[in-house]
């Protein structure tokens, strides 16, 4: 009867026990990326108190008598199962679809790692994507051509940040020319392009209809958009002076009777614009496009300064992209130029996070530079983490190393961005459990007086 109430206490101490973690998954129904414990029990010994014996002298054998001498918690589990979405639209707000961590730290040199489900990130003042409890959130670092690296570092969104211009590279013509148009016919077409300062510039381009199958072309005029101030191919004897067109400075483009084009003069057809080239005023007014290292004198200069231009190529015969989209149908003329790169400076106005975790930075320009790549981290055994509160894990031994990657690669989950991940404590589960539970503690309480009263009636016997 000792035994009984010994092992009926051990059942109540395990039970109350599972009722404690119940009562957490319950409490943390609501908690962002919270992950349930589910507790198992085990036997904790038997007392033998008869020994098997083999079977002898047409005898069979007899089984081994034990008695047990109660329960034991054998395992408090995290169970790590995915938790469902909640739609937010914030953001930095972000959950892991699939397997992985995100990786955080308090530690200013980024030592101390911690893991955690939870996503609800926000900015701090210096623009470090933090958590709730200000860790800052670990992630790649990106070089001055905005490629990721292999650097880790703190995901930081610098709200102030500026785009530096560019200078126009590539200038690509699609649409059509009409193959009615008559010989002689002109059309003007103009695009923007931009020096290396972001100052911008509108470079006019004359078409002419030849006596065949085909068009001459010529840069007509660039004006520079802050003062509109221009230079006119015309003005300088049909060639703009540091503006080289190959050859007779004018480019041909020859279609055959289907209008396809099947010829762009490659002697005849490159635009370039050098880095000597300098923007001055001149005692008109006008803007001329002079070579400092040439004979004639240069005008001296209105205070402007001009960045350097890059080496535009029209119709390169080596590049398919400038000739696949230029056609000749007896259609509406629509050819235009289309500048492929080339801006003026932005600051930046906002960011969106992908699938992978980069960062992608959206500037007032319209360019985008990434800002950063998030970092994810994954374990062999994912149940082995210790809980240090705040939503945050930390590994143990028997977790495994983390294995530190990229979103959507080598098996880790992807992130979806505007949302966050839920507790995956089911309320309908935990209830069953906590019936069971209490049913369980209860039958232990009455093994408790149950062997009390079979005591009280052994101590009667005397009477």
């Amino acid at each position: 009867m000792m035994r009984s109430m010994y092992s009926a206490v051990s059942g109540l101490r395990v039970h109350q026990g599972k009722m404690d973690t119940i009562g957490n998954n319950i409490a943390n129904v609501n908690t962002v990326g919270f992950k349930r414990g589910q507790v198992t029990f085990q036997e904790v010994f038997s007392q033998v108190v008869g020994g098997a014996s083999a079977p002898q002298g047409g005898k069979g054998g007899t089984n081994p008598q034990q008695i047990g001498m109660g329960v034991t918690t054998g395992s408090i589990n995290t169970i790590h199962t995915q938790g469902p979405g909640q739609r937010t639209d914030n953001a930095t707000d972000l959950m892991i679809e699939g397997e992985g961590f995100f990786v955080i730290t308090s530690d200013p040199n980024l030592n101390n790692k911690y893991y955690t489900r939870a996503g609800n990130f926000t900015l701090d003042a210096a623009g470090n994507l933090v958590t709730a409890n200000g860790d800052k959130v670990l992630g790649y670092g990106v070089d001055n051509e905005g490629n990721v690296t292999s650097d880790i570092t703190n995901i930081r969104i610098n709200m102030s940040e500026t785009q530096a211009p560019t200078a126009t590279k590539d200038v690509i013509f699609k649409g059509n020319l009409d193959s009615r148009a008559e010989e002689g016919d002109k059309e003007l077409i103009d695009t923007v392009i931009h020096d290396s300062l972001g100052n911008s510039y509108k470079v006019t381009f004359e078409f002419i209809k030849d006596n065949g199958n085909g068009w001459d072309y010529k840069v007509k005029r660039v004006t520079d958009l802050s003062n509109n101030n221009y230079v006119d191919a015309d003005d300088h004897g049909g060639a703009l002076a540091g503006v080289t067109l190959a050859g007779t400075g004018v480019g041909k483009l020859t279609f055959n009777n289907n209008g396809k084009l099947t010829t762009a003069i490659t002697d005849d057809i490159t635009f370039k614009i050098s880095d000597t080239i300098e923007f001055t005023h001149n005692k008109e007014g006008k803007v001329i496009v002079d070579d400092p290292g040439s004979a004639t004198p240069t005008p001296t200069p209105v205070p402007k300064t001009s960045g350097t231009f890059e080496t535009i190529v029209l119709f390169d015969p080596e590049n398919e992209e400038t000739t696949k989209n230029i056609t000749q149908y007896a259609n509406e003329m629509n050819l235009k130029p289309y500048p492929q790169n080339g801006n003026v400076s932005g600051t930046l106005e906002g960011f969106t996070i992908d699938s992978k975790g980069i960062v992608l930075g959206i500037f007032s320009n319209d360019e985008k530079k990434v800002l950063g790549q998030l970092m994810l981290a994954k374990f062999d055994n994912p149940m082995g983490l210790q809980k240090l509160g705040g939503n945050n894990f930390i590994d143990t031994r028997n977790s495994g190393q983390p294995q530190l990657g990229k979103a959507s690669t080598g098996g880790l989950g992807a992130i979806r961005s505007g949302n966050l991940e839920m507790s995956n404590v089911d309320i309908s589960l935990e209830f069953t459990e906590m019936i069971t539970t209490q049913r369980g503690f209860q039958a232990n309480s009455r093994i408790i007086t149950t062997s009390d009263e079979m005591l009280q009636e052994l101590v009667n016997m005397k009477r």
